[in-house]
């Protein structure tokens, strides 16, 4: 028994030695292949600085090397996806202007698709709305210079200038044999974010054309305004136009969603790590007493009108009339980098709505499909292809993609059919149209 005893100890003892002599072992191995990563690290960064210095010493003309650190910083940003992007100081106070709601330029939402800048949407009453620019177009010239070869924000900012002044950007348009010339003069751009009007004497619309500082405000006048025009006991409901409106601010998407829905979550970002997960609710109640709601979206309804969209269609309070929005689901954090360095455009998380659906790569089915009746001088080019299918684009978080979408909006309301099935709906006229099952959110 004695032996058995000590042979028991012995062996268990072994076995914490070898548990000791494995756990040490594996330590050693993560420490040392952490150590190698930094080593390649600093030998890829070593490598950086030698072809920096090599450009100084060697290239044909003094180059300045501002404009090479620029460079080498845009090459590594744009290299994550098509929304990472660096912007130098004079980018970013121009950022800034924009998202306060009046800047000078042409009026149009853009991204960089292949070499080449995208038209996501033209906004309303802008010289490019009034110019024929349709969502999908891709801008190959600018004064006649190749887009090819230059960063987003030097195309964006060669298109803007001093006001009265013109532009000739060259369009590549889906369905046109050849690229043909647009000319547009400059304005001071006033984005008005929110217009409304009353539809008969018991429907109030809104039209919501981007996310910016002003557009809460906008959307509660709306409200106040249709509310005292139409009788509580009269008003049928009410149409929300989210079609092509590019987004904008995250603060503004939640505080818009919170006007029609009392409380819950109106969407999650969630990071690289579990930890960085964030949650945004409601607040401020439901601003229009349970009245019922139709939201319209279209190939051009991007990021935040997206977060509205699903937030609305997940706790049944909208019914979503329309084609696939755009699928613009990711988010970027603006990293200012110190005075007179610009700041960073990072993308750091993916928007989900709240019953957990990711927009990524994907956007938000309607309830009621409706495709409108295009005109046969613009047949096959007001279908946008959407996030999916960007190159370099954020995957989905479950590996499905959808992409194309139409975008096209009569520019008479007589003669849309979105619009017409809305006012339908909310009158309780059945439209016959490919319904599509809503996803609950749990209680």
């Amino acid at each position: 028994m004695q032996k058995k005893w000590l042979f028991l100890v012995g062996s268990l003892t072994g076995a914490c030695l070898a548990m000791l002599v494995t756990d040490e072992g594996e330590h050693l191995v993560a420490r040392a292949k952490a150590a190698a990563g930094v080593a390649d690290t600093y030998s890829q960064l070593n490598l950086f600085g030698e072809v920096f210095e090599r450009v100084r010493a060697d290239y044909v003309e003094k180059p300045s090397d501002t404009a090479l650190v620029e460079g080498a910083i845009n090459g590594m940003v744009t290299s994550l996806d098509p929304h990472s992007r660096y912007m130098n100081d004079k980018a970013w106070r121009e950022m800034q202007e924009t998202t306060s709601g009046e800047f000078g330029g042409l009026g149009i939402e853009v991204t960089m698709e292949e070499g080449l800048v995208k038209v996501v949407a033209p906004i309303d009453d802008t010289p490019a709305a009034k110019a024929g620019l349709l969502s999908g177009d891709l801008i190959t010239k600018i004064d006649g210079d190749a887009v090819k070869g230059l960063t987003l924000e030097q195309a964006v900012n060669k298109m803007k200038g001093a006001v009265n002044t013109k532009t000739n950007l060259t369009i590549l348009r889906k369905g046109k044999d050849a690229p043909f010339d647009v000319a547009i003069t400059r304005e001071v751009i006033k984005v008005r974010p929110v217009r409304y009007h009353t539809e008969g004497n018991d429907i109030g619309y809104i039209r919501i054309t981007s996310f910016n500082e002003q557009t809460t405000d906008g959307l509660r006048k709306a409200i106040a305004s249709i509310a005292k025009d139409i009788p509580q006991d009269k008003l049928a409901g009410y149409v929300v136009d989210l079609r092509n409106n590019p987004g904008g601010l995250l603060d503004q998407a939640v505080s818009v969603s919170s006007a029609f829905i009392a409380r819950g979550e109106v969407v999650s970002t969630r990071g690289r790590n579990p930890e960085e997960t964030q949650r945004f609710t409601a607040k401020g109640g439901d601003l229009i007493k349970g009245k019922p709601l139709v939201v319209l979206i279209n190939g051009g309804s991007a990021s935040a009108s997206e977060i509205v969209a699903g937030a609305l269609h997940d706790y049944k309070r909208a019914t979503l009339i329309g084609t696939r929005s755009f699928g613009k689901g990711s988010v970027q954090t603006i990293i200012p980098l110190g005075t007179g360095n610009g700041a960073l455009a990072l993308t750091t998380a993916r928007y989900y709505t709240p019953s957990g659906r990711s927009i990524q790569a994907q956007g938000i089915e309607p309830d009621i499909e409706i495709k409108q009746d295009v005109p046969a001088e613009l047949k096959d080019r007001v279908d946008i292809r959407g996030e999916a299918s960007m190159r370099g684009h954020l995957s989905s978080s479950d590996g499905k993609e959808e992409t194309g979408s139409q975008s096209y909006v009569p520019p008479e309301e007589k003669n849309d059919k979105a619009l017409d099935a809305a006012f339908k709906v909310l009158r309780g006229v059945t439209v016959n149209a490919d319904v599509h099952s809503k996803e609950a959110v749990p209680n």
